[in-house]
């Protein structure tokens, strides 16, 4: 459980100002038109309701998601004798609220040792930025953190990742360029578990995944680390990139598939995108909790995904 401090109170308030006006164009896209359908509406009917269906569905909200929202909002319009236009809003973000909703903590690490946090990805996501942001984000929870480079084929993205160690304060495992991957990860966990390090975030290349040799190498990062602490304590986090909409969901899929499950997923650069209705479909269609999201390029621009805050941003 994350304690809460008067900083991090404060922390949290500037956060979701800047999450609030980083969904600005998901809003205007999703609600926004929403609302102006409601607007010009005289009454509650299937008129209306189909015109929030095509809303929904060209906000990246999914057609999965959007027909079980519709399907609902008809049942509460009847049973509640919803008449006024206006409570239809209302009566929209509770069943958005529904599909998002969760009570996990993802910041939970493991509590019969070290925890591995193995980061994957297509190419361009923020990955490499992430998992330093990450770093610092578990380190200012006085948790001993410690990131493996594991992307050994792209030197720069090594020195990148060892930048932001150095200013997360976390310890760092790098090895020569070329080295296979799934040894640098293997010789991370040894250290640190020998270490007594609480989480392990390793860094891997990011790779299309329709590259099915890549995916392999994904697979066997995660069974040689399986050598060294138990399965259960490797967590397979995807690394989404908000502004591809739908996109995302083939990229969980494939994933998924690759390594046998994903645990988490952490979307970025959700700020200025008009896509972000896609947090809905990913909640409906992948059954894969969304633990972090990316505001920003800070430091401090990832926080864990509250899904109260999502929908009060899309709905204020």
């Amino acid at each position: 459980m994350l304690r809460i401090t008067p900083r991090r109170l404060v922390d949290q308030v500037k956060f979701f100002s800047k999450f609030k006006k980083g969904l600005t164009k998901t809003k205007e896209t999703l609600v926004g038109n929403i609302k102006k359908a409601v607007g010009l509406a005289a009454k509650v009917d299937d008129d209306l309701l189909d015109k929030i269906e095509q809303i929904l569905i060209e906000s990246d909200v999914g057609v999965s998601a959007s027909l079980k929202i519709i399907e609902n909002l008809k049942k509460k319009v009847a049973s509640d004798n919803i008449k006024d236009p206006e409570e239809v809003t209302t009566a929209l973000k509770a069943e958005i609220m529904a599909i998002v909703r969760s009570d996990r903590n993802p910041a939970t690490l493991s509590s019969d040792g070290l925890t591995v946090w193995v980061v994957m990805g297509v190419n361009g996501t923020g990955k490499t930025t992430s998992v330093g942001k990450l770093a610092k984000f578990f380190s200012d929870q006085k948790k001993e953190t410690m990131i493996a480079a594991c992307d050994t084929f792209r030197a720069a993205a090594v020195d990148q990742l060892e930048v932001w160690a150095e200013r997360s304060g976390v310890q760092f495992i790098r090895a020569k360029d070329g080295t296979d991957p799934a040894a640098v990860a293997f010789d991370a966990a040894t250290s640190a578990k020998a270490r007594g390090v609480d989480i392990l975030i390793i860094d891997t290349a990011g790779r299309l995944h329709t590259k099915t040799h890549l995916m392999a190498e994904l697979a066997k990062i995660n069974k040689v680390v399986a050598k060294v602490v138990p399965e259960k304590n490797i967590k397979s986090k995807l690394i989404l990139d908000g502004t591809t909409g739908q996109n995302g969901l083939s990229q969980v899929k494939f994933f998924s598939e690759a390594v046998g499950g994903i645990d988490g997923l952490i979307v970025t650069k959700l700020d200025g995108t008009a896509k972000g209705g896609v947090v809905i479909a990913i909640a409906e269609e992948m059954s894969v909790p969304i633990d972090f999201i990316g505001l920003g390029e800070q430091i401090d621009d990832l926080k864990p995904f509250d899904p109260e805050s999502y929908v009060a941003a899309l709905f204020e």
